[in-house]
């Protein structure tokens, strides 16, 4: 995604965070910045510990002040953990362009369409739906709160991401 910005005229930039703001490459252009962005993602370790989005708004609001496209890779597993964290990105999303991007469970989606054979994959597959429903009410919830979000499974995500990106570069919103 940061190549195609950067070659779109944009300047790409970089934050990680679990707990607190690990690593920050402020917004560039130049050729060798993308290989600066790779290093940092490279370098990257989880901790395992749960985000902290206060600590990345506190981030955001200090050191950016050009509104900006924020893409936030994250994931929610139930609309109750998505709905606590509205009000806080809806803070980000008042000086920025946010858009929200988690990921469909591919183990659930295989559950959903296998053949169920017995009582028991019936049972599975009810729960698998309930999930995946779940995550597309969580879409829809974002939204109603004026967050763009994108719901993709893992191996669409570059391509979902960049579709979003280039159609809010046609909109004009970046």
């Amino acid at each position: 995604v940061s190549n195609i910005a950067m070659l779109k005229h944009d300047r790409a930039g970089l934050i990680t965070f679990n707990e607190d703001v690990r690593a920050m490459l402020p917004a560039r252009r130049e050729g060798h910045h993308l290989q600066s962005i790779m290093e940092v993602l490279y370098n990257q370790q989880t901790s395992f510990l749960e985000h902290n989005l206060e600590a990345l708004y506190g981030h955001v609001r200090h050191r950016i002040h050009q509104r900006s496209l924020l893409i936030l890779f994250t994931n929610f597993e139930s609309l109750k953990s998505a709905k606590r964290e509205i009000p806080l990105l809806s803070r980000l999303a008042t000086n920025h362009l946010l858009l929200v991007v988690f990921f469909e469970n591919s183990e659930i989606a295989k559950l959903i369409s296998n053949n169920a054979s017995n009582t028991e994959d019936i049972y599975m597959q009810a729960v698998a739906e309930k999930f995946l429903f779940e995550k597309k009410q969580i879409v829809k919830e974002f939204e109603r709160f004026g967050i763009p979000a994108l719901l993709t499974r893992p191996e669409q995500l570059t391509i979902d991401t960049m579709n979003r990106y280039l159609e809010f570069k046609a909109r004009g919103a970046i």
